[in-house]
């Protein structure tokens, strides 16, 4: 198998309206240069929120005390990772990862979100406290979800981010694995390289390796 087909993209495309969160910068591409009018060269213009589509949070981003972007180490977005399918729990808590031990610093979670928003998801799974605390107990340094937040979307108190304050662990939201099977991989998650900021779009890429895992749930059907 060749590597370019070995590939899964687990980010999700960015195409002209993609929903953003209620109230952040709507995501553009503005054209600028044109060769079609005589400049040399096609450019545009992009402008959007730190956290569109597949990105990042930075700690930051949920304390004033956190840290930005550019300190968090870039070895947290790669290595092995373990996704599991969570569909059925909302939240998100605890019990899911009953029976899973040796588990690597990455975790992601498909709760059933699909591969494209047509509009922002407004019910969808968040993570409960404890289940950050379990998954910190248990070694995991990320957690990523296909969910736009790891809090509900008209949560105030943000206390799934808290958790991930508490415990040190940190956070990739915005995930497509909808057409990922649970298993190991090799997780390759590389931010924009901003300074100063809160978060970042991000492409996230799994590799295989040849570890299935099982799950007390059924498979889930491909279409």
């Amino acid at each position: 198998m060749s590597l370019q087909t070995a590939v899964q993209d687990i980010s999700r495309a960015l195409t002209p309206g993609h929903p953003n969160w209620p109230g952040d910068a709507p995501f553009s591409v503005t054209p600028a240069a044109r060769i079609e009018t005589g400049d040399s060269v096609n450019t545009g213009v992009l402008s959007t929120s730190t956290h569109t589509g597949t990105h990042v949070d930075a700690p930051w981003h949920y304390s004033d005390g956190g840290s930005r972007l550019e300190s968090v180490p870039l070895e947290v977005y790669v290595g092995p990772c373990l996704v599991l399918d969570v569909r059925g729990h909302n939240p998100v808590g605890p019990e899911v990862l009953d029976g899973l031990e040796g588990l690597p610093e990455r975790l992601l979670l498909y709760t059933g979100q699909p591969a494209h928003w047509e509009n922002f998801p407004e019910d969808f799974a968040a993570l409960t406290p404890d289940f950050v605390r379990r998954a910190a107990g248990l070694g995991v340094r990320l957690v990523g979800t296909d969910c736009p937040s790891v809090d509900p979307l008209t949560s105030k108190t943000l206390e799934g981010h808290a958790a991930f304050w508490e415990t040190g662990m940190y956070i990739l939201e915005g995930l497509n694995l909808s057409a990922t099977a649970p298993g190991h991989y090799g997780l390759v998650c590389l931010p924009m390289p901003l300074v100063g900021v809160d978060g970042a779009p991000a492409r996230a890429v799994l590799l295989p390796q040849d570890q299935p895992v099982q799950q007390d749930q059924p498979g889930r059907e491909r279409t």
